[in-house]
């Protein structure tokens, strides 16, 4: 007999969620039952729970006062970019209280998804949403491009939105366009700028004239596993193979927040979480819990640039597939990510692209199993033009199309004036002095922490000045990895991994 089960979702607005909040949904998950919890795409906790446990976990999660959705996503959560501040990049004026404040201001359940994201990072998808808020340079103040809905088909608006109009105004375009479907949802063309004069007849709104063209940074997926060193602290990313986090590993992991005063956790786009603020004392209390469930923090970077459809048992089986394949190869992926889509119109974030040719999926027999391969325009991830590579790709033949395609892209890289017409293109930055640009340093391969032998090393005691090639015995302190796995490298080309 076949149990039926319930599909739960809670979302965690701009992915960020107390350590006591996320312990309650994790013990109220526990009491019905439930042994693993996943985190989707849009930053929201997923899991199953069965039908006989449904009015206990329902009562809890009430008691509790945290919404949730039973087998619907009719309310997409609200994604933002804030997990990766402070420890990836620094924001120029887009701090944490700016998201909360208007996280606060919304005061109603957006039925459109919407994203919130600073314009210097590329952990974070630009375009994924209905509503893509983009931080500008001038401070409180937004690009918005609209992806209409069921489509792929984006619309600038004429001018800068501003941090507190963005609830008002998201709910006065999401009013506009269910109320107007026959014009702006899931249709083939689509006027942008009706939509624009029918909501600014609405309402009141500050703004700001656009006088310079958004621009973005070219694609590099930082490192966002392990522990990591940033300032004086350490951040943790903790991401699974199979997206399963036990909610006992989950309500350990709250309990040391609590306990050494960690407030939030973030949950990423990656279907990762990310603990930041961790001081350098409390290293001991998480490694006993890491050791304790078993959790493994050190995967391949060619296995972390992967997006699939949540609670897509399908995709996740060919994703680990192809990752062996990637591994057995050493196929170089830097600046590429890869997404893997059944479904038509799901908004998954990537520059390659694995499409199933089939409609139906359940008990396919693999010798009629077919492919299509794409990547997007000048392969940025955000773009939305796709090219189709090849059609009909069995399983047997993905791996080495992929592979083909691969090294395509670094062909183009190396012959610049191919690339020359990219969507987005980083602006040029200025040459470092030159005595700095000669800089040798040594930085760990696995988690990207540097010696410089003008600091030292303060934490395994090395005095400032002392040469990395006299120091015998040496362990990074970040990641323990050993001295052999630190390369020298020059100032100017250092791999981005921490802040």
């Amino acid at each position: 007999m076949i149990l039926k089960k319930n599909l739960v979702k809670i979302n965690l607005p701009g992915g960020m969620v107390s350590a006591g909040d996320l312990y309650r949904i994790l013990d109220a998950a526990e009491k019905a039952g439930v042994e693993n919890v996943r985190f989707g795409n849009r930053q929201q906790v997923i899991f199953y729970v069965a039908e006989e446990k449904l009015e206990v976990l329902k009562q809890d999660l009430i008691a509790a006062d945290i919404m949730f959705e039973l087998d619907a996503d009719i309310h997409p959560n609200i994604i933002s970019s804030y997990a990766i501040e402070d420890v990836f990049y620094h924001a120029d004026w887009l701090r944490e209280g700016v998201y909360k404040d208007i996280l606060d201001l919304f005061d109603y359940r957006p039925q459109l998804k919407i994203n919130l994201v600073d314009n210097n990072q590329t952990f974070f998808p630009f375009f994924t949403g209905n509503l893509n808020f983009i931080a500008s340079d001038t401070s409180n103040y937004w690009y918005l491009y609209i992806r209409f809905p069921k489509t792929n088909i984006i619309y600038a608006w004429p001018s800068l939105v501003y941090s507190e109009d963005i609830p008002s105004l998201s709910s006065a375009i999401e009013s506009t366009i269910f109320a107007n479907k026959e014009q702006f949802y899931d249709q083939p063309a689509i006027e942008g700028n009706v939509l624009h004069g029918l909501v600014n007849a609405s309402g009141n709104f500050v703004v700001q004239p656009v006088t310079k063209a958004l621009k973005l940074p070219d694609f590099k997926l930082p490192y966002y596993e392990g522990f990591n060193r940033y300032g004086n602290k350490l951040w943790l990313g903790i991401y699974r193979r199979d997206e399963l986090f036990s909610v006992a590993f989950l309500k350990d992991v709250c309990k040391i927040c609590l306990k050494t005063r960690v407030g939030q956790l973030y949950t990423t786009p990656w279907k990762s979480i990310i603990v930041k603020g961790i001081e350098l004392t409390d290293r001991d209390l998480w490694d006993v819990v890491l050791c304790k469930h078993r959790i493994n923090v050190r995967h391949a970077s060619n296995e972390l640039n992967w997006q699939v459809e949540d609670l897509c048992d399908y995709g996740l089986d060919l994703k680990n597939y192809l990752v062996r394949i990637f591994n057995e190869e050493d196929v170089r992926t830097y600046r590429l990510c890869f997404a893997i889509k059944t479904q038509p119109k799901t908004g998954l974030f990537g520059s390659i692209i694995i499409r199933t040719q089939q409609q139906d999926l359940q008990g396919i027999d693999p010798a009629t199993e077919r492919f299509e391969v794409l990547h997007t325009r000048e392969f940025n991830p955000n773009s939305k033009e796709f090219i189709s590579f090849r059609k009909d790709v069995t399983r047997q033949e993905l791996s080495a199309c992929l592979i083909e395609l691969c090294n395509l892209f670094y062909e183009l890289q190396s012959e610049p004036e191919l690339m020359a017409g990219a969507v987005y293109l980083e602006e040029e930055v200025p040459g470092e002095p030159e005595e700095q640009a000669t800089q040798q340093v040594y930085q760990c391969k696995n988690c990207f922490t540097v010696y410089d032998e003008a600091f030292g090393d303060e934490l395994n005691q090395i005095a400032a000045g002392t040469p990395f090639a006299v120091i015998a015995n040496y362990s990074c302190p970040t990641c323990e990895a050993p001295k052999e796995d630190f390369m020298p490298v020059e100032m100017q080309t250092l791999t981005v991994g921490i802040s």
